[in-house]
């Protein structure tokens, strides 16, 4: 691929198996992002679907991840073939990534034991709990591992069973390589990497294997996990049972070379040059979380902190909060119905402008309304399951723009609790990095960002390709170190992929923060009324 000029004619790049291909399972949307030696998007594709809450569990089946890749894979060819009359059949590169955390048991012979466990399920808080105060390291919720230890504790019978633990990004990828492999960042949402090593922290392993030593599991837990891959590193190549899994009409070649599976936290990294030390970024989707990389350990240990890795193996402050954009989406969609019902015709894109438009008009402080976009249970907050809630003071002023603007208060008010927390320790960042399809809305979500964290934000132009964009720059990185052996992720970053890349920047207006700021005591007020709701409803 870098023998590739970057100004070839795109239907050249993709007919000779020169552009790079990323998938992300998110939340809402498996999307795909075909790109080429400039780093420019070519082609996309997407399939939208949802969680099921099964027996109490957030879970997505089997059936739909398979089905999903296919739908997504097919529909980046059918986008390929209308904008250049090609239909690719390799690649130069590829890269999985998906939502980080949460529990993938199999058997021996490969059977999934239980339901995919996503991290939005919160029934773990025993086993996080213990696992926590044995390891004095924060082992929150969501992580591969406290699904694991609480199934122990709950005396599950598959425990006994289980041969192998992964992420959906590393299913995914030992589905189209058949290596049981994860990049460094989706494990440390796994397990804690020590990163001296850039592996699984050999002494927090010897004291789980003490803790599980009196239930009935067959192997240590390092005998469980994927092999742990940094960024750049040979993670396998496409075989023949994957390529018919993405591509069932037989098109698609084998021995296409795979990047280390990701997880979307560095994938958004990534997608936001935020992988060196003292960067940080936010990223804005179905959950919403920052990341800082840190230039020494916090000195405390913090029930809101996540400590996880950069793709390259680098300790990070993760803020990570269960939910993000989908209240918003929900009202998006109620205001889209209103507008069919009177005859009108908007694309979802078009609502989503408007509404977050209005919001710009709203009252700084929210003018009375208080937004809670708590569909699931909320671990920074202490909300073990979740109620969303719009209140407001008899006093208050309701309508449109005020309503929108509390909405997207709500979906950062989370995420700003935690990142005090983390400048009580000294950690902060000069300047955050945002991406998420939320900031394809130009100065909405943005200006109110840098308000929340009273911090400048800059979103570049690609922030809306967002994390499948993120991994197929490093499937491209994983090619790129095959003749520059000795590039570190950063100066790749910085030369090659960023080096022009255009970039907006929104510093916090005084009366946005002065606004925001008292907006948000009221907002910490109320949570005593969602956990009211909880035992309510």
């Amino acid at each position: 691929m870098e023998n590739v000029h970057p100004t070839a004619p795109a239907a050249q790049l993709i007919a000779e198996g020169n552009a790079v291909l990323g998938i992300e399972l998110g939340s809402t949307n498996i999307k795909a992002s075909l790109i080429g030696p400039d780093f420019q998007q070519l082609s996309s594709g997407s399939h939208q679907w949802e969680n099921q809450f099964s027996d109490q569990l957030w879970t997505y089946s089997i059936e739909s991840i398979h089905a999903g890749l296919q739908d997504c894979f097919a529909a980046l060819l059918a986008d390929c073939r209308q904008r250049y009359g090609i239909t690719p059949a390799s690649f130069a590169s590829v890269g999985i990534s998906a939502m980080m955390h949460g529990y993938m048991a199999f058997d021996e012979s490969g059977e999934l034991l239980v339901p995919f466990r996503t991290w939005r399920n919160t029934n773990t808080s025993a086993a996080a709990a213990k696992l926590t105060e044995a390891f004095g390291f924060n082992i929150p919720l969501r992580w591969s591992v406290a699904h694991y230890f609480q199934a122990m504790l709950d005396r599950e019978a598959h425990v006994a069973k289980v041969a192998h633990l992964t992420t959906l990004a590393g299913y995914v990828h030992e589905q189209l390589t058949g290596e049981k492999v994860l990049g460094v960042g989706d494990a440390s949402g796994m397990f804690p990497i020590d990163t001296a090593t850039g592996n699984y922290d050999a002494a927090m392993l010897e004291t789980f294997a003490q803790l599980a030593a009196s239930y009935p599991a067959p192997h240590r837990l390092e005998e469980l996990l994927p092999a742990v891959l940094p960024a750049g590193a040979a993670a396998g190549k496409l075989s023949e049972s994957g390529a018919r899994l993405l591509d069932p009409t037989g098109t698609l070649q084998t021995g296409v070379p795979f990047c280390p599976p990701e997880g979307d936290a560095g994938t958004g990294m990534v997608a936001t040059n935020s992988v060196a030390v003292r960067t940080g970024n936010v990223s804005a989707g179905t959950s919403i979380f920052a990341m800082l990389v840190l230039d020494q350990p916090l000195a405390g240990l913090h029930h809101e902190i996540d400590v996880v890795t950069t793709p390259a193996g680098d300790s990070v402050a993760m803020v990570h909060c269960n939910n993000g954009a989908s209240e918003i989406g929900v009202w998006a969609g109620v205001f889209g119905d209103f507008a069919r019902a009177l005859g009108a015709t908007a694309s979802s894109d078009e609502v989503f402008g408007a509404l977050l438009g209005s919001a710009l008009e709203g009252a700084a402080d929210g003018a009375g309304l208080l937004a809670y976009n708590n569909l699931s249970g909320e671990p920074v907050t202490g909300l073990e399951q979740g109620r969303p809630l719009i209140i407001r003071t008899p006093d208050s002023s309701l309508n449109l723009a005020n309503l929108m603007r509390a909405q997207v208060y709500g979906m950062f008010a989370t995420l700003s609790l935690g990142m005090k927390v983390l400048a009580a320790e000294g950690v902060r960042a000069e300047k955050m990095h945002a991406h998420g399809g939320i900031f394809r809305t130009a100065g909405v979500a943005q200006r109110f960002l840098a308000a929340a964290l009273d911090t400048p934000v800059s979103v570049s132009q690609t922030a809306g390709h967002g994390g499948p964009w993120g991994i197929a720059v490093l499937a491209s990185f994983r090619k790129y170190l095959e003749s520059n052996p000795d590039t570190s992720l950063d100066a790749f970053l910085n030369g090659q992929v960023f080096a022009s890349a255009k970039t907006q920047e929104a510093s916090p207006l005084p009366e946005d923060v002065a606004g925001y700021s008292a907006w948000l005591a009221n907002y910490e007020s109320g949570l005593a009324i969602q956990r009211a709701a909880i035992a309510a409803l």
